[in-house]
């Protein structure tokens, strides 16, 4: 894989794991330098037991799934990391399952260059007008996402549990 150039930052992606905490606590070791770890819902309950292991020195952000009970994480999350701004949700808000129409005018409303969802549990990547959007697959199908800050913009790529090894 070609380079733009000096890695700022790694982010990893992962969402929809239902219930297999083995697979986000693999990504999550197989990605040590990953300092930011998103999670896109239906699984926040095992997500936060990740959490707590590899508490330090990642940062995670969760949001919501249409799977998820837990009422204190939000649906969706805004927020500036680096030289990006990026919108995570669930995806299932916005109907991804029907259109992408949804989650690229909210990311673009809120000036974000980065949409970042789930539910659908199938990867996706697409770049237009300026706008990275990204869903990483299922993570309870071996399925995550890496998205890399570097100097000169940012990559997205598709990762698998059983093709690493």
């Amino acid at each position: 894989m070609k380079r733009l150039g000096e890695l700022w930052m790694r982010i990893l992606v992962l969402s929809d794991s239902h219930k297999h905490i083995a697979n986000i606590i693999e990504a999550i070791n197989n990605e040590p330098s990953a300092e930011i770890v998103y999670f896109l819902g239906d699984g926040t309950y095992e997500m936060e037991e990740a959490r707590e292991i590899f508490f330090n020195p990642k940062m995670f952000i969760l949001v919501r799934g249409n799977c998820d009970f837990i009422n204190t994480v939000p649906l969706c999350d805004i927020r500036n990391v680096d030289s990006c701004k990026i919108y995570a949700s669930h995806g299932a808000v916005e109907n991804v399952k029907l259109s992408f129409a949804t989650i690229k005018n909210e990311a673009r409303k809120n000036e974000c260059n980065i949409a970042l969802f789930g539910h659908t549990h199938q990867k996706y990547y697409s770049y237009e007008d300026g706008l990275h959007l990204f869903n990483p697959g299922s993570i309870k199908e071996g399925y995550y996402g890496i998205i890399d800050i570097v100097e000169n913009g940012v990559m997205c790529f598709h990762k698998n549990l059983w093709d690493i090894k």
